[in-house]
């Protein structure tokens, strides 16, 4: 009986340990579905969903050490041992896994980029493509997918194009007997042939032997940054060929015997290129197609907040003010979720 006795008293122990810990996991498991289906159309569900998650398996962590069957000194130590580790990890998070998550709290918070933006953080150029809460995927001109830590990311200068327009330029460097004024008007023409909107040209250094040109011009349509950037260089050569003027520096025609007439510009082609059918896909849709797709769904995400605003304002609304009913509004709202769960499935593959 002695022993049966201790046997149900140490199981008794033991129970209130059991019991938190069984509601901690169920608890746990009803939050991750509750949360998933009611986030399941959300901007940034993944993001949140992570960070309460965490919080919440942190705060269970703490309920199971306070039901574990020791003596309060042992408790308050233990509670002590946690506080501890976790002023360590944050005095450390610089280069750990905290730090990450931090960073990434930050990038949400300062919203400087979102996906389908242009950026540059020291030597990667691309487009993002995901920002999570510890990582940022970044598509590259290439069409490869480069993972960043979040960390490096607020830890270094990040550069992003504005979706209203960037300015778009390419250096030339010619020769002191061109005279500067031509360079100038030929320099504006070739970036307003270019596409570029309120062209301008600067000097940009007085070298031993040439005069480096920086001719620029503001893009509006910053999808089209990397074509952009090849059409300026196409048009600045072939308008400076037009006008004679060649793309050499002087002291080329010291170190080759060639005839004084001799120009380098390439002669006219008169072979006619037979136009392809179809629609040629430019360097933007190759590279950045996933870049483009995380765009779009960013795009339908904000246009069902949008919608979702415009039905509660309806709703609110009793007079029979002009403009979609509180049904279309629903039915617009039910078409763009479609919209979205094409694509996210369509960003999975």
């Amino acid at each position: 009986m002695e022993l049966l006795d201790r046997y149900l008293a140490d199981v008794s122990s033991i129970l209130p340990l059991l019991g938190t810990i069984a509601v901690v996991l169920v608890g746990l498991v009803l939050v991750d579905r509750i949360l998933k289906r009611r986030w399941e159309d959300k901007p940034d569900a993944q993001f949140r969903f992570q960070l309460i998650m965490l919080l919440l398996t942190f705060a269970g962590l703490l309920l199971i050490i306070l039901a574990l069957p020791v003596t309060v000194e042992t408790r308050g130590q233990l509670l002590s041992l946690i506080g501890i580790l976790l002023s360590a990890a944050i005095a450390l998070s610089s280069a750990t896994f905290i730090g990450n998550i931090m960073a990434g709290i930050m990038l949400k918070a300062v919203k400087s980029a979102r996906p389908g933006d242009f950026i540059t953080v020291a030597d990667l150029t691309g487009r993002i493509t995901e920002m999570g809460l510890l990582h940022t995927e970044v598509q590259t001109e290439l069409r490869d997918l480069v993972t960043v830590p979040n960390l490096y990311m607020v830890t270094h200068p990040m550069r992003v194009v504005r979706a209203s327009g960037t300015i778009i330029t390419t250096d030339i460097s010619l020769g002191y007997d061109v005279p500067r004024q031509d360079v100038f008007r030929i320099l504006s023409e070739a970036a307003a042939d270019a596409g570029l909107k309120d062209g301008f040209v600067q000097i940009r250094g007085l070298g031993d032997y040439s005069i480096t040109y920086r001719v620029a011009g503001l893009l509006e349509d910053v999808k089209g940054l990397i074509s952009s950037r090849s059409r300026l260089n196409e048009a600045a050569l072939d308008a400076l060929h037009a006008a004679d003027i060649e793309i050499v520096s002087p002291s080329f025609m010291n170190t080759r015997a060639i005839p004084e007439d001799k120009r380098f510009i390439p002669h006219p082609t008169l072979r006619v290129v037979a136009q392809q059918s179809g629609h040629t896909p430019s360097a933007e849709d190759v590279a950045f197609d996933k870049a483009e797709e995380a765009a779009t769904i960013e795009q339908l995400r904000a246009s069902i907040q949008l919608t979702e605003a415009e039905i509660l304002a309806r709703k609110n609304d009793n007079t029979d003010a002009p403009g979609p009913s509180v049904e279309q509004l629903t039915a617009r709202k039910e078409r763009l979720l479609e919209q979205l769960h094409a694509a996210e499935e369509g960003l999975k593959d």
